[in-house]
């Protein structure tokens, strides 16, 4: 009987929203915890190669302002066919594969060639990238170049998102751009919703870093504010990492992106080939067209590869105003055929292509450099606060002491069920997260499961 009484409070102490909360509160716990301390040397990594990248556009600009930049940006430039004549001239081994306009008065053209003896495929292909002085027609120098990236950009972009590993090593950063948002939200309640012993908190305890107190404490009231602070620009920052990451972000038809991240592509379609006394209207009819249609800025022309294949013109400035207009146009009679532009973009498209170019510190120039920048070194020192949080509260002789118990099983199964939905939308939506969160579940089942062993078998060999 009085076992029976004894179970009754807390069965009912379980289904009160205010148990319901305190367990949320200490699953919130776990997860930054355990999911912080196995993310962190990753996120590191993704901080300190991020914040060279970002401030690569001011590299490239140091290493390349030969290439880049005309000695001279005075008196009347030369049409872009006899550019073009003078990198093939120069290369007539080569095959024009693109043309990119300068974007500024003093910028060179790029002429882009596919050149006998250079490697790569798909989206590693390697060409011979020829800079002309547009003003004289000299070639100002040449570069090989994977894509349309300088080689510098290529360099680190491959460093930042996988270390020089290929695609193999590409799931150390998609892993830790998906948990950074949910690491968020679990400091974020922990830090708004833990229980204080005084009543009432201000605001300033809440958003602003206090060297107070000593310990353990005194790293608590400097890693919530600044968590508080840095949460909104980190969650955008990983959004924009997954949009270009290989399996979140990397969804190229209606079967496997469902919710349209993708930017439309041109429809294009073969042309008429008139008689064999038809001429192609040539790249500076092309641009003109072009110029009148509305497009502007730095163009990446693409020559028709085949004869009834059409000439595209894309636009490709970054930032503010958002320009992506892309045009196709006949070869024969240099009329637009198709275009697509930013307002074809569905709205997660337009999200996506926000969040990226944020990502990169392009969207609103040196401003938004400096922006990531600063969120960057704030997640490290988050990191590194954390870090020393866990090693204050937990010495090293025994490091899994400190580690939030499994509360999952006090939650209520309306909530668990919630929960489990919101797991399975999420790990659809990034894969990673799913994999992930399998092989964590995994791993510390089996770490509590010794536990468990070993505390039995000590109390069994305890006295009785």
């Amino acid at each position: 009987m009085s076992t029976s009484t004894a179970r009754t409070p807390r069965r009912t102490a379980k289904r009160s929203p205010s148990h319901s909360g305190v367990v949320l509160r200490l699953l919130a716990r776990r997860v930054h915890f355990v999911a912080g301390l196995v993310v962190a040397p990753f996120l590191l990594v993704l901080c300190l190669t991020g914040l060279v990248y970002v401030f690569s556009p001011q590299i490239h600009d140091s290493l390349y302002h030969s290439q880049l930049y005309v000695p001279d940006a005075s008196g009347t430039r030369h049409p872009v066919s006899e550019q073009v004549a003078a990198a093939l001239t120069a290369h007539p081994e080569g095959t024009l594969e693109s043309v990119i306009t300068p974007s500024d008065v003093d910028r060179t053209t790029r002429v882009v060639l596919s050149v006998p003896g250079l490697t790569g495929s798909g989206d590693g292909v390697q060409f011979r990238s020829v800079f002309v002085d547009p003003y004289t027609n000299y070639i100002s120098g040449e570069l090989t170049t994977v894509g349309h990236l300088m080689p510098a950009n290529t360099w680190l972009r491959q460093l930042h998102a996988n270390l020089h590993l290929g695609e193999a090593g590409r799931v150390y950063a998609e892993l830790a751009a998906t948990w950074l948002p949910i690491v968020i939200i679990g400091g974020l309640v922990l830090w708004l919703a833990q229980p204080r012993r005084r009543k009432k908190v201000t605001a300033r305890e809440l958003l602003v870093p206090s060297v107070r107190g000593s310990g353990w404490s005194r790293l608590r009231t400097v890693h919530g504010p600044l968590g508080l602070w840095l949460a909104i620009g980190l969650v955008v920052v990983a959004v924009g990492g997954l949009a270009m990451s290989r399996f979140a972000g990397g969804r190229e038809d209606g079967a496997t992106d469902p919710v349209r991240l993708v930017a439309p592509a041109l429809a294009e379609s073969p042309v008429p080939v008139p008689g064999a006394d038809a001429k192609p209207v040539g790249i500076d009819r092309v641009l003109a067209v072009a110029a009148a249609d509305g497009l502007a800025g730095e163009l990446l022309v693409t020559p028709p590869s085949g004869p009834a294949d059409e000439y595209t013109v894309a636009e490709r400035d970054p930032g503010l105003p958002i320009r992506k207009d892309v045009i196709a146009i006949d070869p024969y009679t240099g009329e637009v055929t198709t275009r697509t532009g930013w307002t074809d973009y569905s709205t997660t498209a337009k999200l996506r292509t926000l969040a990226v170019e944020f990502h990169t510190g392009a969207l609103f120039g040196l401003a938004n450099q400096i922006v990531v920048a600063l969120l960057a070194a704030g997640l490290i020192a988050l990191i590194l606060l954390g870090g020393r949080m866990w090693w204050v509260k937990n010495p090293y002789g025994n490091r899994w002491s400190a580690v939030p118990p499994p509360t999952w099983r006090q939650l209520s199964r309306r909530v668990l069920w919630l929960g489990l939905a919101a797991v399975a939308v999420l790990s659809w939506l990034v894969p990673v997260l799913g994999v992930s969160l399998a092989v964590f579940a995994a791993l510390d089942a089996a770490i509590n499961a010794v536990k468990r062993r070993r505390n039995q078998s000590s109390t069994q060999g305890q006295p009785t």
